[in-house]
């Protein structure tokens, strides 16, 4: 049996945000993150309306980029002292996520960091409060998702908590607070939105409902993203709605290798994070060409390159190969590094930068094995459509480190 669940909810369109001064209660905690929100004026504007509508309201402010366990922990004795019956998060992948997580804890108060990485294992939510996301950049999805991300800095480790539970009542999809982007930060999130596509259409546990959404969007995003990163205003708007229904695919479609290792990679090296849609881009390609062996990814891949892509190739595998290579144009053209070892602060090129490798080799041969075994757990691994062991892993990271094909 399968599920597609999605918010009640979906406000979309310039001016969305504004939609919360329809929200019914009293109290309302706005979680954020650091201060773009705050400079746009869009924080304030938030504020303002659920004020308007008679909500008392408190600010959570600062969340960082990959939030901590310590900062939910914060974020709901915060809940707990003031009882908020909505919780409106507001801004980047980071700050929904870590408020997604700080409404388990407020709601639950004795359940544990290890209780919330239970996949599809917490009990019903909305005892307290309802929860209302407000997006502003364009590709985690979080404000349509079952998912959060949450960095145990002191294990190095991202875990993914996942519950259909944690999907917000309400989703506004308001380009605007795109607008103001930096160019990087649309880079790396457009293509993690194409991985989710990506990733959805092949999961074992994609459907007809999933399908549609991962499809159109890797139409939207392959054709929008690059001229997103300029700054075009229109195709913010694109990519903003496009980056919502890879969100909607993959939510109940559920992802595969890629994402694991993403999320076992980003906070383990000395040097610092591997930003999450960067390395998604860098490992995209060498997990299709993994998972091209099974034959139903394959034709899946196949059918992605011909009928909506329209790339060159006769048969399945050359099909395949166009849309590697298309992958790693794409990466090219955002500035994007093809292998970690050619990954730098900032997830810039580092032949063009100047500056320093961020992930030694002898680091990275040391922690592989943690990397792989750590992935084989990840929530992400069980509906990859080929079986992936952590040898398997070590092998497809070393592919990923070198920027060398997958071929076995």
């Amino acid at each position: 049996m399968g599920r597609f669940t999605n918010p009640r909810d979906l406000y979309l369109g310039e001016g969305a945000r504004h939609e919360v001064k329809n929200l019914k209660g009293s109290r309302a905690v706005i979680v954020s993150g650091g201060s773009s929100m705050r400079r746009g004026g869009f924080l304030q504007e938030i504020q303002a309306d659920l004020e308007s509508a008679g909500f008392e309201v408190r600010l959570f402010e600062g969340v960082e980029s990959d939030p901590s366990v310590e900062t939910v922990m914060r974020g709901a004795a915060f809940m707990a002292e003031f009882s908020p019956d909505w919780i409106v998060a507001i801004g980047g992948g980071s700050p929904i996520d870590a408020a997604k997580a700080m409404w388990i804890k407020y709601e639950y108060p004795e359940t544990t960091f290890e209780d919330m990485c239970k996949v599809f294992g917490l009990p019903e939510l909305r005892t307290k409060a309802h929860f209302c996301a407000i997006s502003s950049t364009s590709g985690t999805a979080t404000e349509v998702t079952a998912f959060s991300i949450i960095t145990d800095y002191e294990r190095g480790v991202k875990y993914p908590i996942a519950d259909f539970q944690i999907t917000p009542d309400i989703a506004i999809v308001d380009p605007e607070l795109t607008y103001s982007m930096p160019a990087k930060l649309c880079a790396h999130t457009g293509m993690d939105a194409l991985t989710h596509c990506l990733e959805a259409y092949v999961s074992t546990a994609a459907s007809m409902f999933t399908d549609a959404n991962a499809l159109h969007g890797i139409r939207e995003i392959t054709k929008w993203l690059p001229i997103s990163y300029t700054g075009d205003e229109l195709a913010r708007q694109h990519m903003h709605e496009a980056q919502c229904i890879a969100g909607i695919a993959f939510s109940s479609g559920l992802l595969g290798i890629v994402h694991s290792m993403a999320h076992k990679t980003g906070a383990v090296f000395e040097g610092g994070h591997i930003i999450h849609g960067a390395a998604n881009a860098m490992y995209l390609g060498k997990a299709i060409q993994w998972n091209s062996r099974d034959s139903r990814a394959r034709e899946r891949y196949a059918f992605v390159a011909k009928e909506v892509l329209h790339l060159g190739g006769t048969t399945d595998e050359q099909l395949v190969d166009s849309l590697v290579q298309m992958i790693r144009d794409l990466n090219d053209k955002l500035d994007i590094p093809q292998g970690v070892n050619d990954y730098a602060n900032g997830g810039i090129k580092a032949s063009d930068s100047g500056e320093a490798v961020m992930v030694p080799e002898k680091e990275f041969l040391e922690k592989l094995p943690s990397i792989a075994a750590n992935a084989v757990l990840d929530a992400c691994t069980p509906e990859n459509p080929r079986k992936t062991e952590a040898e398997d892993f070590e092998r497809i990271l070393t592919c990923c480190y070198h920027d060398e094909p997958v071929d076995f």
